[in-house]
């Protein structure tokens, strides 16, 4: 029997737990199971991008090769993809001022990365170019903003990875965010610098269901093919003798009902 002390409600009573009994054992073991499930799945959603391999060793080869060009560049992956960021550093200086014409400096970085690139592009990855800039105002007859500015710069990079590096025209895009996506403040010459950048964005490969589709064969369901529409367009036309069809109990013009005949009409004698 559950002790009691002096002047406190046993433990039995059912006004100790107010709102309803006490769980059963084993919920509480089910409850911690889910929530690590849970946990479980998003890790793996997080690192979706880091298990391919891919993508992993592509990441290696621009850190290694940016290395060699002395180029200072952040290589990170994500959930969504590769990120790699080109920062202006020292004598790296990838476009003219106030121009989105690229440097030589810029133009054997693309062909040092170029080649890593273009295979994730051809096996299916979209690779978004960003073009960043500093907070200085530019107002001239080509650029009327840095947005207008940071466009350009991002689009020629594109361009220049399609007709000069053969990437494929689909899987490439151009974003400028101009001066409103800083890394630091810009309020030393070295901190725009930083924020006049380049960014290559590589998506994750997405997931390609045509094949699945090829593969099962046969008509989807609800879809008409060719054949069933000219069998659909033969039963519902009439013969070309104008007799009617077995389906369709409606008289033709040529066996139309006799109509009815006027009843004559009697004359009344004055």
């Amino acid at each position: 029997m559950p002790m009691k002390e002096k002047d406190m409600i046993s433990t039995s009573d059912p006004r100790v737990c107010m709102i309803g009994h006490p769980a059963p054992a084993w919920l509480v073991n089910y409850a911690d199971l889910m929530t690590e499930l849970v946990c479980f799945f998003i890790v793996l959603y997080a690192l979706s991008a880091a298990l391919n391999k891919d993508v992993q060793q592509a990441k290696k080869d621009v850190e290694e090769k940016m290395k060699e060009q002395k180029v200072a560049a952040e290589v990170k992956v994500t959930k969504d993809g590769m990120q790699i960021t080109l920062e202006e550093k020292g004598q790296n200086v990838f476009f003219a001022s106030g121009s989105s014409d690229m440097t030589d400096k810029m133009e054997e970085v693309l062909t040092t990365i170029g080649p890593t690139l273009k295979k994730l592009a051809d096996d299916g990855h979209e690779i978004i170019v960003e073009g960043h800039t500093d907070d200085i105002p530019i107002h001239t007859a080509k650029f009327t903003s840095n947005w207008d500015l940071s466009t350009a710069r991002a689009t020629h990079v594109v361009q220049s990875l399609i007709h000069e590096h053969g990437f494929p025209a689909k899987e490439m895009g151009a974003i400028g965010y101009g001066e409103y996506r800083p890394l630091v403040p810009n309020d030393t010459d070295e901190h725009r610098a930083t924020n006049r950048r380049v960014v290559f964005f590589v998506k994750n490969k997405a997931a390609d269901y045509s094949k699945k589709d090829k593969k099962e064969g046969g008509k989807a369901e609800g879809t008409v093919t060719a054949a069933d529409s000219a069998e659909q367009a033969e039963k519902a036309s009439p013969p070309s003798d104008g007799t009617s069809s077995d389906n369709s109990k409606e008289p033709t013009t040529d066996s139309a009902l006799p109509l009815p005949q006027e009843a004559p009409v009697s004359q009344s004698s004055d």
